[in-house]
């Protein structure tokens, strides 16, 4: 495992379902599903076209601060349009500065304009220290044998 190992590698290591809300559906569906499935954030998908991302930041800062109505509020109303996105080739490394940069916890991963799955702060940095990891193992056998 290279800790300068690429997206694709990174998707191939999960073994987690692609789960997604419609834009005109309520954030309390959006918040509901989140809860159900375990995960922090969606994909907004419409027609099969990625249309931007709702994540449990969003519903704090955008609904509950605001005294906005979560049964009423359409995802649409407070999803992040024109979410950053990476590829399948976009480097472990690249992503993790994009992600502590923008300070996005989550990356909807696409190819061909279609979205393949999404990775994590947390699927980076498991991955960086599973890397990290592997090369301490080889440089004690290098060094002391098998």
């Amino acid at each position: 495992m290279d800790i300068s190992g690429n997206v694709g590698s990174v998707l191939n290591q999960k073994v987690t379902s692609l789960w997604s809300i419609e834009p005109t559906l309520t954030v309390y569906e959006a918040i509901e599903m989140m809860a159900a499935k375990g995960v922090g954030a969606l994909p907004v998908m419409h027609e099969g076209r990625l249309m931007g991302m709702i994540s449990e930041r969003d519903y704090t800062r955008k609904v509950i601060l605001k005294g906005k109505s979560s049964r009423s509020t359409p995802v649409s109303e407070i999803m992040t349009a024109e979410p950053i996105v990476a590829s399948p080739s976009d480097s472990v490394v690249e992503c993790m500065a994009i992600m502590t940069e923008r300070r996005i916890r989550h990356l909807p991963v696409l190819q061909d304009g279609a979205i393949i799955g999404i990775i994590s702060i947390g699927d980076l940095v498991k991955w960086i220290m599973s890397a990290q990891t592997a090369t301490i193992d080889q440089l004690t056998k290098y060094m002391y044998g098998e």
